[in-house]
């Protein structure tokens, strides 16, 4: 980037701070009316339709008959395949690349070093505009400088893929390499700075929370770790793609196709509308699936072959190439009153970031939301460590935040005599605790007395490590959880209705992403509901990055994100259909927010009497067809009110006496997240969140071999992950109440799962056992 690039990037970025600071002050004030939600979302009184009822994934027939095809799995006529040589030091420079014997091998068609690669523009990085995804700025194959050990040096395309990863085996790298911060004592020796996340600072500051804490009567310290850990999707990340003409075909796992396809054009000085780039099918993403090295590399090396490439990386290949959670280091001091509630809360702590990255792991965001206190500091500093780069992973910041928050305020209910569940309860605020804006909806207190009734909290044992059965220690524990609502900007959609005979077919377009959770199923219901047909009567088309708008499929916020913009276009819809309609209509002068959609048609609200059903509207018009496009309204409505979806969770454990095996035995997880759409995907939804924080809390660690950097346990036979026989039935209920300033009184339910998961497990073992670990993953070397 040169000097002039830098500048305006900075001037850019600081219009923007001033623009989004000055709106953070005016829209807090503005009346309701005048916000998105302000007059609630109709389809939250509907009480009778498909909303709330169980409804099978429309994908579910081809994912279980194999016809559902993921990105590895489509063919090009000519394709050759992909393997990748990685680097074996931390820091440095590739002195040789000795590649003969790979260029004489079987099949081989290309070996592609930077000697050779075409010239590319730098990824565009995450925050640095609206559609950059990349983790970061870094050259891809275009020098000799190594950035961390594991970054991608030649690719060998071949004939198959085992030719292809035999000649990747031939290739004989030899580096020159320079001192690297490998570790988090070296990285805070360094110096540290002041945390960012999404462009703003990760400091909060109400009051003097350190003269508060101190004067406390009742006080707990502690400091709690977190290892890196890495994703580990069921699909590996993978690319088919293609150069036809002068134009990027690709078949991707991605979680952002619109903003992936659009970030390629920049790296190879294309017009977006040159690159077409599909992604129907995901097996897993959980924040992973975004642009990395290994699609670069391979449109590169397919524009230089002249022939299509399938690049599937390896299992190790995903640990190499793509980011995880970074490790933490955080202090957790409250401060409190004889009664429990809080005088002080302080979060602060440590994560770490490569020198080439923007993302630490902001772990004080649950903490901006939960709980009241007088006073108030949450910080995250950062050190600098020759590494991967970092990248979201399920509740990036909440997930290990609330392990260490929820951890001390079950100290602290220790230290008091007070029942845990109560505590959180006492200390319940009444607005939000930073911003000072009121809650759209808040019914966590409801969470918790519900589930703690259903799970029979009250029979838990008041004296740690007193309850037994035979060798096993039996205990339970709870902890709280909390995940903003997010509605992120872009989001369009397209609603076509198409008269067939008598019957009407209504197609809705939305460059959404489904990786397994039940969008498309989703918005098929949403969609259905507000122009009144019948489910089959709806087609849903995503994952195309021609079709219009953006959407992120990250930060819970696809589904509001989708609400919207289908609200938008239906709203436009509405008001064609009355243009067509005309003066021999029933509906003859009335406006759009005077009729609503139902029973195949539109009727009007105050004489539903008055209808006429979408084909005769078209038929009268002498139309085959309608479509219509319209962008969702600005995601203000997160300014204005205080937006979560939050948790209750309550944990029974077995820890044997002899060998310090942990089983979690029960668990039950309460959630308040508004409006559930479809109970059916939703309980799958917390339930593998759930999963995912038994994982995080006993088993998952990136080990990293602090003498060069590489990560040593690089494959699922040794970062281990849940099996069934780690899982216990998990009970999910959820309060259902709507919020009304949210499309469909819905909130996000993608990562609120795993957040303070291992928390209430850590607990759980504390009251098993009467040893309390602050340190993740819970191992049995810890506790015996």
């Amino acid at each position: 980037m040169s000097v002039f690039d830098a500048a305006k990037q900075a001037a850019q970025g600081l219009v923007q701070g001033v623009a989004q600071g000055a709106m953070e002050k005016l829209v807090p004030l503005a009346p309701d009316s005048w916000i998105p939600g302000g007059v609630p979302d109709p389809l939250i009184g509907r009480k009778h339709g498909l909303i709330g009822k169980p409804v099978s994934r429309l994908d579910g027939v081809h994912k279980v008959s194999g016809t559902a095809a993921f990105a590895a799995e489509y063919r090009f006529d000519g394709m050759v395949y992909a393997a990748l040589v990685y680097s074996t030091i931390p820091k440095g420079r590739i002195a040789a690349i000795d590649s003969a014997q790979a260029d004489a091998a079987p099949g081989v068609v290309l070996v592609m070093t930077h000697h050779n690669a075409p010239r590319l523009n730098p990824m565009p990085m995450f925050g640095s505009s609206p559609s950059a995804v990349g983790a970061t700025d870094l050259p891809i194959m275009q020098d000799d400088v190594i950035h961390w050990n594991g970054q991608p040096v030649v690719c060998v395309l071949a004939e198959t893929q085992e030719q292809a990863d035999h000649a990747a085996s031939l290739v004989h790298v030899t580096f020159d390499e320079t001192p690297a911060v490998t570790s988090l004592a070296e990285a805070q020796a360094n110096g540290v700075e002041q945390g960012q996340f999404m462009g703003a600072p990760l400091l909060d500051e109400v009051g003097d929370a350190e003269a508060a804490f101190a004067a406390a009567p009742h006080r707990v310290d502690q400091t709690y770790r977190t290892p890196r850990h890495n994703h580990n999707p069921i699909e590996p990340h993978a690319a088919t793609l293609a150069w036809i003409g002068d134009r990027l075909v690709i078949h991707d796992a991605s979680q952002m196709v619109t903003q992936q396809a659009q970030n390629m054009a920049q790296i190879f000085g294309l017009d977006p509308e040159q690159v077409h780039l599909t992604s129907p099918y995901v097996g897993g993403g959980f924040g992973s699936k975004g642009l990395w090295n290994h699609q670069v590399i391979a449109a590169a090396a397919a524009k230089l072959a002249g022939r299509p490439v399938r690049i599937a990386l390896s299992r190790e290949g995903v640990y190499r190439v793509v980011g995880g959670r970074a490790i933490t280091q955080q202090r957790v001091a409250i401060g409190a009153k004889a009664d429990g509630t809080f005088d002080a809360l302080i979060h602060t702590g440590l994560s770490t970031m490569p020198p080439h990255g923007t993302m630490p792991e902001p772990f004080i965001l649950g903490s901006q939301a939960m709980y009241g206190a007088d006073t108030m500091l949450l910080k995250v500093e950062v050190g600098r460590m020759d590494t991967l780069a970092n990248t979201f992973m399920r509740a990036p910041g909440e997930a290990v935040g609330t392990f260490a928050l929820e951890s001390a305020i079950d100290e602290l209910a220790d230290s008091l005599g007070i029942d845990p569940v109560e505590l959180r309860i006492r200390n319940e605020p009444e607005k939000d605790p930073i911003k000072g804006t009121p809650f759209s909806s808040r019914h966590i207190v409801e969470a918790w007395r519900t589930g703690a009734d259903r799970f029979g909290w009250a029979d838990r044992p008041e004296t740690p490590g007193s309850r037994r059965d035979g060798e096993w220690h039996v205990g339970m524990g709870c902890a709280m959880g909390t995940y903003p609502y997010y509605r992120m900007p872009g989001a369009e959609a397209r609603i076509t209705l198409t008269r067939e005979g008598d019957a009407v077919r209504a197609k809705v377009e939305i460059a959404a992403a489904e990786m397994g959770m039940g969008t498309a199923t989703t918005t098929a219901i949403v969609a259905a509901e507000r122009l009144g047909l019948p489910l089959e009567q709806v087609d849903v088309a995503y994952g195309d990055s021609a079709i219009p708008g953006a959407i992120m499929a990250g930060g819970s916020q696809q589904t509001a994100a989708i609400g919207a913009a289908v609200i938008a276009a239906h709203n436009a819809l509405v008001e064609e259909l009355l243009k067509l309609a005309g003066n021999d209509s029933p509906l003859s002068g009335a406006s759009a927010d005077e009729v609503g959609s139902e029973a195949g048609g539109l009727a009007r609200l105050d004489n539903p009497d008055a209808k006429e059903t979408y084909v005769s509207i078209l038929a009268r018009a002498q139309r085959d067809d309608l479509s219509v496009t319209k962008a969702g309204s600005a995601p203000l409505e997160t300014m204005h009110w205080s937006m979560h979806s939050y948790s209750a969770l309550f944990c029974e454990v077995r820890v044997n006496a002899v060998t310090g095996e942990v089983r979690v035995s029960r668990f039950l997880g309460s959630f308040d997240c508004g409006r559930i759409l479809n109970p059916k995907t939703a309980l799958s939804q917390f339930r593998g969140g759930i999963i995912m924080g038994l994982g995080m809390a006993l088993m998952e660690e990136t080990q990293l071999d602090e003498r060069n950097g590489r990560i040593a346990n690089a494959s699922m036979a040794e970062y281990h992950l849940p099996v069934h026989l780690d899982v216990p039935e998990i009970d999910v209920i959820w309060t259902d109440i709507p919020d009304p300033h949210a499309p469909m009184g819905a909130h996000g339910i993608g990562e609120i799962g795993i957040t303070g998961v291992a928390a209430a497990v850590a607990n759980a073992i504390y009251n098993a056992t009467g040893k309390r670990i602050r340190d993740l993953p819970i191992t049995l070397d810890k506790l015996l």
